[in-house]
């Protein structure tokens, strides 16, 4: 419950599985919690579901794997790309690529480090991925 706490505001809407450690969260003060329980054969409640995160860490456990580890310290980094990813799955090849040019335009070019092995990577991505 400590994660949930330090992750999520009391505001929050929490939506989980049926899983027993989420029995407490109301009484930790967050006023609004769905679930859905699987082993119901529940999958969703209207709008209630948990697929699009469950999707989305399928993906990234097929997409991480591939790495065979990594360090710690950029374990974000690859889970931000990820999320990019899983984002930006719908768009053509063509709308991606522009898409990445005007990230890069407008990004605030003291904060970036290009490195030409990055560029490599997401022209690699960007022709074989979509």
């Amino acid at each position: 419950m400590s994660i949930i706490e330090e992750l999520a505001a009391k505001d929050s809407v929490i939506f989980s599985d049926g899983f027993k450690s989420y029995d407490g969260i109301v009484d930790y003060g967050y006023k609004k919690h769905f679930r859905v329980i699987h082993s119901k054969n529940e999958f969703a409640k209207g709008n209630n579901h948990i697929n699009g995160i469950e999707n989305f860490w399928c993906l990234c456990k097929v997409r991480l794997s591939k790495f065979r580890g990594m360090k710690e310290g950029t374990f974000y980094l690859y889970i931000k790309e990820c999320e990019f990813r899983f984002n930006n799955r719908k768009k053509s090849k063509n709308e991606l690529y522009l898409f990445t040019l005007k990230l890069i335009k407008n990004y605030n070019k003291k904060k970036i480090i290009v490195s030409w092995t990055k560029i490599y990577l997401y022209k690699c991505y960007i022709c074989s991925e979509y």
